[in-house]
């Protein structure tokens, strides 16, 4: 498969060891300061386009691809308020396609379905109360992570009880999260069910980038035979 890199901080680096070692081909890379390399031949001849930027840019990535009709996988966040329906029209009525999650990650992939169906089951419980912390390295700037959002709109969808979420925000009707900014601290979810008789907490805790990086290449492989709008529920079907 030939894919082009869009972005080439430390996530594209790893992402270009990962690639290269599972038999792929790196056809372009495109970094802040060859920008116009998207309307490069190398770049048109990608099967698929790997994009680890910066909210402020995702958009235009994603349109400066789709120009020359290369499919799109995306970890960027911060897009989707204003410009997820515009993507999704031209996923869906142009033909265009992109694979976006807030997280690559296998282990994330099994704890947002394990997140899911323990919010189903607690919906019933309404002594539980639920809140939610997640912790990482002092360099991101957003807040909360995307994770965490992805992670707290799938609580929101199956507990009545929980009408939106709030960054360190307690209100009765308010998931509440929290965000901690920790040394180098790839990345820790916890979300916790407490009682007055007693709690339950479920925790995500990355060792490192590597997992994200990989998921993003099985991400990539999977794309390059699918169309549309896809989502890692596409990717793993638990």
């Amino acid at each position: 498969m030939k894919i082009a890199l869009i972005g080439y901080g430390k996530m594209g680096h790893m992402i270009e060891e990962i690639a290269l070692s599972r038999g792929h081909e790196i056809v372009s890379i495109i970094d802040i300061d060859n920008q116009q390399d998207f309307d490069s031949p190398a770049f048109a001849s990608a099967d698929v386009a790997i994009e680890f930027t910066a909210p402020h840019v995702a958009y235009d990535n994603f349109l400066k691809a789709f120009k020359h009709n290369v499919k799109v996988v995306s970890g960027s966040t911060g897009w989707i308020p204003q410009h997820g329906e515009d993507v999704k029209r031209m996923c869906t009525e142009e033909g265009k396609t992109l694979f976006w999650s807030s997280n690559f990650s296998v282990g994330v992939a099994i704890f947002s379905a394990v997140n899911t169906y323990l919010a189903k089951i607690m919906n019933r419980f309404d002594q539980y109360d639920v809140n939610m912390v997640e912790t990482h390295h002092i360099h991101k700037l957003d807040a909360p992570s995307g994770t965490a959002i992805t992670l707290a709109e799938q609580i929101i969808e199956n507990l009545d009880r929980k009408e939106r979420w709030g960054l360190h925000e307690t209100k009765p009707e308010v998931l509440r999260i929290d965000d901690i900014r920790q040394k180098e601290v790839p990345g820790i979810h916890t979300i916790t069910y407490d009682s007055p008789e007693d709690m339950i907490t479920i925790t995500h805790n990355a060792h490192n980038r590597h997992g994200f990086a990989m998921g993003a290449v099985l991400a990539a492989e999977y794309t390059a035979t699918h169309t549309g709008l896809l989502t890692m529920e596409d990717l793993f079907k638990f």
